[in-house]
């Protein structure tokens, strides 16, 4: 199978770049060269700009037949202009268009006490076409405008995968990366909110796997890639780190911190939006994707972190930060 994706070298595509490599598949990666520019030399390399919108390396396949590829994978589209260029230079020389979405699509404003989980086609955000500043608030708008225009242009050929929160090795975000370390620690953990409030975090090889398999089948349709199978909680999620490491944690309930204080890790998604954690992950475990479990995702984030030499986290607290919240009454 011929694949071109466009990234492949970062966190979510280098997963599914490996994926599919070790499949067999011939892949070629697009991209602007700069994030790992030695990683996977068995791929091909085409070099581009999707900012500025240089697709010139694209305008040719490099099998020199004329049938380009046998699918798309898009992990780089952010805004719709990203899906209309590279669509306008590929025309008829791919055959699936796949593009990694996200669960921040959905519309959790309202605030009902449904407790029920939410499938595919549960109502999205208004999709937003007039701005290309991505933010906490227009990033899902923009992934849905994203999602139409694959539609508009693809059709049956199309396939969009929605992943909640991702965690494996190389996950730029230290969402989940900040839990695993915090966890390795031991003793008592300030969990403000709800510690039985619900969490999903899938396996970043299990949404691999699943886009490999999507595309060997040539399926089309929508598919939450959320996880783990089994529902968890954030006081399972931390027990599931803490087994990975080998570690004794205690959960402390402590008051939620004000908007201007430091907000811990997924805290600020599970208790802002109460269903985008109660998706339904069932059609896409029936086509493909894994049931890693959490423990043993965690075990792989560790390792890696441990190897990196664990480098200061762009999220979560200091150890200070986290005393002065178990120290209130």
């Amino acid at each position: 199978m011929r694949i071109l994706v466009l990234g492949g070298t970062s966190f979510v595509g280098r997963a599914i770049v490996e994926c599919a490599l070790a499949e067999g598949a011939d892949v070629t990666l697009f991209s602007r060269g700069r994030t790992n520019p030695g990683l996977f030399p068995q791929a091909t390399r085409r070099l581009g700009d999707r900012e500025s919108g240089q697709y010139d390396s694209l305008k040719t396949d490099s099998h020199g037949d004329g049938d380009g590829w046998d699918a798309v994978v898009d992990v780089t589209g952010f805004v719709p202009r990203h899906i209309t260029q590279a669509a306008d230079v590929l025309g008829d020389r791919v055959g699936r268009y796949l593009f990694i979405s996200s669960i921040m699509v959905y519309d959790t404003s309202e605030t009902d006490d449904h407790d029920g989980v939410w499938d595919e086609d549960a109502p999205r955000l208004t999709p937003l076409r007039d701005t290309e500043d991505i933010t906490l608030e227009t990033y899902g708008p923009l992934k849905a405008a994203c999602e139409d225009e694959v539609l508009a242009r693809y059709g049956t050929r199309a396939t969009l995968v929605r992943p909640g929160i991702i965690a494996g090795p190389y996950d730029p975000t230290d969402r989940f990366t900040w839990w695993v370390r915090r966890a390795a620690r031991g003793s008592r953990i300030a969990l403000p909110g709800q510690p039985e409030q619900p969490v999903q975090v899938v396996d970043v090889h299990d949404l691999a796997a699943l886009v490999w398999q999507l595309l060997v089948d040539d399926r089309p349709g929508v598919f939450n890639a959320v996880g783990p199978a089994l529902p968890t909680t954030m006081t399972g999620m931390v027990e599931a780190c803490a087994q990975a490491a080998g570690t004794s944690v205690g959960i402390v309930p402590v008051p939620v911190p004000a908007a201007s204080e430091p907000v811990l890790p997924l805290l600020e998604l599970s208790a802002g939006g109460k269903r985008l954690f109660r998706l339904s992950g069932s059609r896409a475990r029936r086509h493909g994707l894994p049931a890693t479990p959490l423990a043993t995702t965690a075990a792989k984030v560790l390792a890696w972190d441990r190897e990196r030499g664990e480098p200061p986290l762009r999220q979560g607290l200091t150890e200070e930060q986290e005393a002065a919240l178990l120290s209130l009454p």
